[in-house]
């Protein structure tokens, strides 16, 4: 038996570093490709990367129930812990293709196409209060983002998102996500979604989206294979 480090990440945290999306950052070349998904699903974040080369920026996606070709959290989270362990790529490598990579102070950011990421059902509410009033059992198959504007004017979105097709009940915050929601309302936005995440858009017509937020290191791990 080995024990493999996971570092943890917590991507799109608020100004004052509360909330975020917990990431598992694996080392590739310490788990084999027939271990990958057990791994991640063992270890139940949303996704797990595993960095296959840190010098290249070329990375793959695990959630617990497969692999993803792309998704935001996971892309934002690496970007952050590589410059920090001495990897600044300005270009990260994954399945669905390059994705680009930019830093304004402590804020990280990647560059997609908005067709990537998985289907969503768009469920637009009235108010911020409808959906923090929405209960995660109620939705039982697929993946659901609701969302209501919170200042239409700045741009300001209140969201969640339940994905139980990936086996996971309420997603804190869903980079891949909110490329899509930028891409069709055609404008930048600050998306506050689960508990009080952040994560900041711009729309790169006419296919592209960038998602960016901060990035706090959390209490690493080790997983026994």
């Amino acid at each position: 038996m080995t024990k493999i480090p996971v570092e943890v990440v917590r991507v799109f945290t608020d100004q004052d570093g509360r909330f975020g999306n917990p990431l598992g950052i694996v080392d590739g070349r310490l788990v084999g490709e027939s271990d990958r998904l057990r791994v991640a699903a063992e270890l139940g974040y949303s996704e797990t990367v595993y960095v296959d080369d840190a010098a290249t920026g070329t990375l793959r996606i695990y959630t617990a129930t497969g692999e993803m070709s792309f998704a935001g959290h996971p892309t934002v989270g690496a970007a952050a812990w590589l410059h920090t362990h001495g990897h600044p790529v300005d270009t990260l490598h994954v399945p669905a293709g390059p994705v680009p990579v930019t830093r304004s102070g402590d804020l990280y950011a990647v560059r997609a196409d908005a067709t990537w990421g998985s289907p969503w059902d768009w469920r637009q509410l009235a108010t911020p209060a409808e959906v923090l009033a929405a209960d995660p059992a109620a939705y039982t198959a697929g993946h659901t983002f609701l969302w209501s504007w919170q200042d239409e004017p700045s741009g300001t979105i209140r969201a969640r998102a339940f994905a139980p097709a990936m086996n996971v009940e309420e997603d804190e915050a869903t980079g891949s996500a909110v490329t899509q929601l930028t891409a069709r309302l055609r404008r930048d936005l600050l998306v506050i979604q689960g508990t009080g995440s952040q994560l900041h858009t711009t729309w790169q017509p006419p296919t592209h989206a960038t998602v960016g937020g901060h990035v706090l290191p959390a209490e690493p791990r080790t997983f026994t294979i």
